[in-house]
């Protein structure tokens, strides 16, 4: 049978609501057996260790100013069990951390997929003392409308939970999260990116003593407006060449075209495209003279590891909340990027390495 336009629609709406109401029937089911069979019996009483939920599901920008809330967690509830709720790209990095006992992976299915959201249920029910939630989405709020527990200590910005956060506005990603360590108590505690480390400066592709710049050209595919032009990197690498700086690209596979275009105009540079680990970037950037990119996950590695880092950000970027956090680490705004000429960065890493 073939549907017209409006039919689909129809049929499609149809589906959907048939779904959901199956969803409500399952959710039904499973708290009647809860109920019944005392899942959630004797939590709560003197002596059993304490458990907490971390929910941060990404981006790695995120993750990494989001590292000194974890530490500072971990170091106050040094006895506690700490789970961390993320998705799959980066299950692997949060399992190389110090700072957490379990990792779960969220593959944030559609609400249609039953299997997938009563597993997410589950976790949610499974009787944390207190669920912490740093990503504060649409989709960490259904999760505490639908399925947390009645009590259930959770703290974030979803309507009527336990310890709402305060009113962020101006404030930095970083000191976001880590406010919701102090709400618990936490102690301030800068983590650190030894989970990562590398002892070769340069990660074995530069020489020991050579100084040389990361170039950063890419971004999330999803925001191209937050890209600076090649051509103007291509300039700013060729600048760095004449004070004896080698310019070293990288980025991942959706960056080449953009890491192809620098290495083009510039044959002296080393592009490192696609060839780099998350270890070895964290160990390029710490060894760096200067690293430049775009507002992306690697510039806050860069910053992280306290490289001398510059984000180049246009009228997408909101600075008082995604500039990068360091000892060393400074930004250029801009309202149109093709405007921000490679002097003016140029000047600026002057001015950050002075």
């Amino acid at each position: 049978m073939c549907l017209e336009g409006s039919e689909k629609k129809t049929a499609l709406l149809g589906l959907s609501g048939a779904l959901f109401a199956s969803f409500w029937y399952i959710e039904l089911i499973g708290c009647c057996k809860e109920t019944a069979m005392g899942e959630f019996k004797g939590l709560g009483l003197r002596g059993r260790m304490m458990r907490l939920l971390v929910i941060k599901h990404g981006a790695l920008g995120d993750i990494i100013q989001g590292i000194d809330a974890f530490a500072s967690l971990r170091a106050h509830f040094a006895d506690a069990h700490i789970s961390m709720l993320t998705t799959p790209p980066f299950a692997g990095l949060m399992e190389a951390m110090p700072y957490f006992d379990e990792v779960l992976v969220d593959k944030r299915a559609p609400i249609y997929q039953l299997g997938e959201m009563r597993r997410m249920r589950q976790i949610v029910k499974s009787g944390f003392d207190y669920i912490i939630d740093m990503q504060c989405s649409k989709r960490t709020s259904m999760y505490h409308r639908l399925f947390a527990p009645q009590g259930q200590k959770w703290l974030g910005t979803t309507k009527h939970c336990s310890h709402p956060y305060p009113d962020f506005s101006g404030v930095n990603n970083k000191d976001r999260m880590l406010q919701a360590a102090f709400m618990l108590g936490a102690p301030a505690i800068e983590g650190d990116l030894s989970f990562l480390s590398n002892p070769n400066k340069g990660a074995g592709v530069i020489a020991q003593d050579s100084p040389y710049a990361v170039l950063m050209p890419g971004c999330s595919p999803a925001k191209p407006s937050k890209k600076w032009p090649a051509a103007h990197y291509a300039d700013l690498a060729k600048r760095l060449l004449a004070q004896s700086i080698k310019p070293v690209i990288i980025g991942t596979a959706v960056d080449k075209e953009a890491c192809d275009a620098i290495e083009k105009a510039c044959p002296e540079a080393l592009n490192l495209c696609g060839k780099t680990s998350l270890s070895a970037l964290a160990s390029l950037c710490a060894g760096a003279d200067i690293c430049v990119g775009n507002d992306s996950g690697p510039v806050f590695l860069a910053a992280k590891t306290g490289a001398p880092t510059i984000m180049v950000m246009g009228p997408d970027t909101n600075p008082e909340m995604s500039a990068p956090t360091g000892a060393q680490a400074t930004y250029l705004k801009a309202e149109a990027l093709a405007d921000l000429a490679a002097d003016e960065v140029y000047n600026a890493i002057s001015r950050l390495k002075a």
